[in-house]
């Protein structure tokens, strides 16, 4: 082979894409002297899309160069969220104002699907108008977002008005702040721990004895939980879920827009009595005005601390139900897609960063310093039918008052309609009910008298999870509400895992066939609960098992093999 002593001729550009001049300054503007970490990644995409309105491919391809990161791996993430509006090189914009309409199943017992149809016919091209899963504000529906702005009870005319008003931004109403809950002797009990007035084990055991469990869902203990991530190597981290995404939930928002200290208090005991270096509070992107609020009230709190704080970051979540799970919550955070991890290991022993962390729902925290203040045995002296405890039932559907009621734990979904929301809607009969959202599956009125409670449900083949109690009445289907359930868990699969992603996508179509092949379905749905990574795929055949099991009459030309 011939050879030569003469150099190549040098490339006229680098390989890959290059970086146009002007978006990485615009870029570089807006992340100022942010630190240019991979972990900011979802951070700083907000940040564009907040000033831009979307993300451009130039910004997106900018921002990687950044954060020394491939534009593919930018790209990834920016399309595995609801939230973010990629736009590709050569496509438009989309318009400066969307109109988000709910059409989870409180909302579209509503009338959601009516509310979309009119809003798209009457609105112009200079507003887009989307469907969107469950906002958190259910006791309100039907549900529009103008903007970041909530429209509860919407209306065309509701919608219109917001529109031509300019509310499109985030409002707060008036809450507890900083100064009225010292006032109020809010944070001495975080200083009396903090100056050797209680010792960690304690307060931990007093937890235990409470009752206290986790209030997300899943349930765990929380002081057994505490006392198992104390145990595990320093540092340990914190990652407060505030993502509320099961539909017909809104419990911890209604917490956080009115009495947001009392959460933070707690979240810094648990921190102190763990022995927590950082804290991550991970916050839905639908709730705007709670990210606001927080923000707001966690610089009062550093600028005027009780006691030593550990570092508290705020995160921004940007649209994905999935990152309601725990370890898919953790790699959010991390700024990467919310795809759940594969356990063992545990969060509690290798979770945020590789650490052991403390994870826990907002609402559990809100407990701690009612019940370390009056003591355990009162908080469990709540209860019936030999529960203990409180609990926070967000109720939404056919009910005459929907909203958030703070019941004994043990209390009858029929008690809870006569007692807390007035009895049922005017012309409406007690039909059936959702215990535990969209996951916790469908019992009929039959089964009203069971106690709302963790285990007592679970021979039913459902589960309380986060106390979203959805009621519906004699006008409506259970099939039909578990057919909008499951296109809700087909839209929000992170589809890592086959059953999960092609058994929810193939769920939604026996279900839509005239003829339901139950034995098809039920071989589905054993395949989904036995083998997805996650609980959105082992929960997801729930509500089809129910209908299946307590609503036969319902399926037309129900087909048995």
């Amino acid at each position: 082979m011939a050879t030569s002593n003469s150099a190549p001729p040098l490339r006229a550009h680098p390989k890959g894409l290059s970086v146009d001049p002007q978006a990485l300054a615009q870029v570089q503007a807006l992340l100022g002297d942010a630190p240019r970490r991979r972990d900011l990644l979802i951070e700083f995409l907000h940040r564009i899309q907040d000033h831009y309105g979307c993300l451009a491919a130039a910004h997106l391809n900018a921002l990687g160069a950044e954060l020394k990161m491939a534009p593919a791996e930018v790209y990834e993430v920016a399309t595995f969220y609801h939230h973010f509006d990629v736009v590709k090189e050569g496509q438009p914009a989309p318009p400066a104002v969307t109109v988000r309409v709910c059409d989870s199943l409180s909302c579209e017992l509503a009338g959601a699907q009516a509310l979309l149809e009119r809003l798209g016919a009457i609105l112009g091209d200079e507003v887009r108008v989307l469907r969107a899963p469950c906002v958190g504000r259910c006791h309100g529906a039907p549900v529009a977002v103008v903007g970041r702005n909530p429209v509860e009870h919407a209306t065309p005319e509701k919608v219109q008005a917001a529109l031509a008003a300019g509310w499109t931004e985030a409002t707060v109403a008036p809450y507890a702040d900083y100064d009225a809950y010292r006032a109020a002797g809010g944070y001495q009990l975080l200083r009396q721990c903090a100056q050797g007035g209680r010792e960690p084990e304690a307060v931990i055991a007093e937890l235990e004895h409470s009752g206290l469990r986790g209030l997300g869902g899943a349930g765990f203990p929380a002081g057994r939980k505490w006392r198992i991530v104390r145990a595990q190597a320093a540092p340990r981290l914190m990652a407060v879920n505030i993502d509320e995404g099961e539909p017909g939930t809104f419990k911890d928002r209604h917490y956080l827009e009115r009495d947001p200290h009392r959460f933070l208090e707690g979240m810094l005991i648990a921190a102190w009595a763990v022995g927590i270096a950082e804290i991550y509070i991970y916050l839905r992107d639908e709730y705007a005005a709670c990210r606001k609020l927080l923000g707001a009230e966690l610089a009062r709190l550093w600028a005027d601390p009780p006691c030593a704080l550990p570092a508290i970051h705020l995160r921004r979540g940007a649209g994905a139900y999935i990152c309601g799970e725990e370890s898919a919550m953790i790699e959010s955070i991390e700024g990467k897609r919310g795809m759940p991890r594969l356990r063992p290991p545990y969060v509690a022993q290798v979770g945020l960063f590789g650490r052991p962390t403390l994870e826990h729902n907002m609402e559990t925290l809100y407990w701690v310093r009612d019940i370390l203040e009056q003591g355990a045995a009162a908080f469990a002296a709540h209860g019936r039918r030999g529960r203990k405890g409180l609990r926070s039932f967000s109720v939404s559907g056919r009910v005459r008052k929907p909203g958030m009621y703070v019941a004994p734990a043990g209390i009858t979904v029929r008690e809870l309609i006569d007692e807390y929301c007035g009895g049922m809607e005017e012309g409406h009969q007690f039909h059936a009910y959702l215990p535990g959202g969209a996951s916790g599956g469908i019992l009929p009125a039959s089964l009203g008298d069971l106690p709302l409670d963790f285990d007592t449900l679970n021979a039913h083949g459902c589960f309380i999870g986060s106390a979203a109690v959805i009621v519906l009445s004699q006008q409506d289907r259970a099939a039909e509400a578990a057919r909008n359930v499951m296109k809700f868990f087909a839209d929000e699969s992170c589809g890592q895992c086959t059953p999960c992603r092609v058994g929810t996508e193939k769920m939604v179509q026996l279900m839509n066939e005239a003829r339901w092949d139950t034995a098809l379905m039920e071989e589905l749905c054993a395949a989904m609960a036995d083998a997805s990574i996650c609980g959105l795929g082992q929960a997801a055949p729930n509500p089809v098992r129910s209908v299946i099991r307590f609503f036969p009459h319902e399926i037309a030309g129900h087909e048995q093999r």
